[in-house]
């Protein structure tokens, strides 16, 4: 990504917000790189490098500035766009992709080869993939210790860094001090028995939509929404915790509380939390590319935070939206709220939120006959478990893959997935962006255009306009129709067209 240095100094001397997360300033003289938003002094044009990702700015020698703290930077996906696959990379590498992995491996799962994806991170990011990987373990480090009372060792271990001596010598070779002597108390303190953080977002955000969303697919005993925060039960490697999430507009954040026995697992929650609610949109950068349309310029003025929910689990919208073919939003979430009882571990003293109570089920736990007995279509259940059989068989089945096409032909392969619901899941599990469900009732009668409604062909005309972001044009469509018929979004599981395989 090239940048504009004089661009760039402007918008350090204006403290512009808007460049926030797109961008951080090396200072030369003092080794030290910086957010456009840093309250220190300016530096002198001639002493400034700037670089679009802070793991450039890391790999390049500069240390974070301890007064701006780039941890408590927006994480924004402002490559969408122009490399769909830096941001497909990037997702896996924040699930820990190369904690256990390599580049290699890596580039594999996104079916390019290691050298392409090299290159371009290089021309996106100006770093490499380790180094990006690096980065984010290290700037978590910073963050727990700002944030929290844990202990440098517990620090190290939350962070994914493989010992206590690398995450130590990490620290004195780029601070030139020992992690301990970094400790600041910041205003977010650990809340309690559990760990409490602050995760950054670009603003606005609407909270109220995101939550009136998820608390109309709220799984009982899986997940509550109350309060103004939204709780769910957490089951990582067999263990199993809670996180309440709400909103700190003052701090363009959300508070996120973990309670879960390893702390090891922390930064994959944090990876799933970001990806629930969405936390690396650029409203600003979605909001201007779909405002050029008319038809949805009053809609994002409207809604300027609006955000594409996503999912905690691949397998668990994958089951959703199976189980909502042809029937209510209601419906379905009360037959999720069957198969949870009926097979999800129960959670007895692990959680400490009232009406939580089980873990969703793992994928072995879905069996044909024990399925239709809960009173569902034999169908419907032979679809559930074949599409259990193969997450089992796969447990990569919903990584992104290299392309939005190649993920949704995958997906379709699987019993009972057609377009839309490989659309849906796409758009809510794979994260991707551009994921457009043009076969949607809903959408056609929204941009009819006198009494006739377009096919799926005509919406994905009328739709190209809308990329990369036509998933985020979907879903101001949705709330803005919804709204005038009183509910936040259409029934969009019954008016989905996929039929059961037989």
């Amino acid at each position: 990504m090239e940048l504009d240095p004089a661009a760039c100094y402007r918008a350090l001397l204006a403290r512009d917000a808007r460049h926030d997360g797109r961008l951080f300033t090396c200072v030369t003289t003092t080794g030290v790189y910086c957010r456009p938003i840093c309250p220190a002094r300016p530096p002198k044009f001639e002493n400034c490098r700037f670089v679009p990702s802070a793991a450039a700015a890391q790999e390049a020698g500069f240390r974070p500035c301890l007064r701006c703290r780039p941890e408590s930077s927006p994480d924004l996906g402002a490559w969408n766009g122009t490399s769909a696959t830096v941001s497909r990379a990037l997702k896996l590498i924040e699930a820990g992709a190369l904690d256990d992995g390599d580049v290699e491996g890596l580039a594999t799962r996104l079916g390019i080869g290691e050298r392409q994806l090299r290159r371009l991170f290089r021309r996106h990011l100006g770093a490499a993939p380790v180094s990006v990987a690096q980065t984010r373990r290290l700037l978590l480090a910073k963050q727990l210790i700002h944030q929290t009372d844990l202990s440098m060792t517990q620090v190290a271990l939350a962070s994914g860094f493989g010992s206590v001596r690398r995450f130590n010598e990490t620290f004195q070779q780029l601070y030139d001090r020992p992690p301990a002597d970094l400790r600041r108390r910041a205003v977010a303190g650990s809340g309690g028995p559990g760990l409490q953080l602050l995760l950054p977002y670009r603003a606005p955000y609407d909270w109220s939509a995101m939550l009136e969303f998820l608390a109309g697919r709220a799984i009982p005993g899986l997940e509550v929404v109350a309060g103004g925060s939204y709780s769910r039960v957490v089951e990582i490697g067999g263990a199993v915790g809670e996180i309440t999430v709400g909103d700190a507009p003052a701090r363009s954040a959300l508070r996120v509380d973990v309670r879960f026995p390893s702390l090891a697992a922390l930064p994959a929650i944090i990876a799933r939390v970001r990806r629930v609610f969405d936390l690396a949109a650029d409203p600003t950068a979605i909001g201007e590319a779909l405002a050029r349309d008319p038809r949805l310029r009053p809609l994002v003025e409207a809604r300027p935070g609006l955000r594409v929910p996503g999912t905690w689990d691949g397998f668990e919208i994958a089951v959703r939206a199976v189980l909502g073919q042809q029937i209510t939003v209601a419906g379905a979430t009360r037959l999720a709220g069957k198969l949870v009882l009926a097979f999800g571990d129960g959670v007895g003293a692990h959680v400490a939120t009232a009406g939580l109570t089980h873990a969703f089920p793992q994928p072995n736990r879905f069996d044909v006959d024990a399925i239709a007995a809960l009173g569902m279509p034999r169908a419907r259940a032979i679809a559930l478990a074949g599409l259990a059989a193969a997450v089992t068989a796969d447990p990569g089945l919903f990584d992104p893959r290299a392309d939005l096409s190649a993920a949704v032909a995958r997906l379709r392969a699987l019993p009972g997935i057609g377009e839309w619901t490989a659309q849906y899941i796409a758009m809510r599990a794979l994260r991707e962006s551009d994921a457009f469900l043009a076969g949607d009732v809903a959408l056609q009668r929204i941009l009819a255009e006198g009494p006739t409604r377009p096919g799926a062909r005509d919406l994905v005309d009328r739709a190209e306009a809308w990329r990369p972001w036509r998933a985020y044009a979907v879903l101001h469509l949705w709330t803005a129709d919804a709204a005038s018929r009183r509910a936040l979004i259409p029934d969009i599981m019954k008016e989905t067209p996929d039929a059961f395989a037989a």
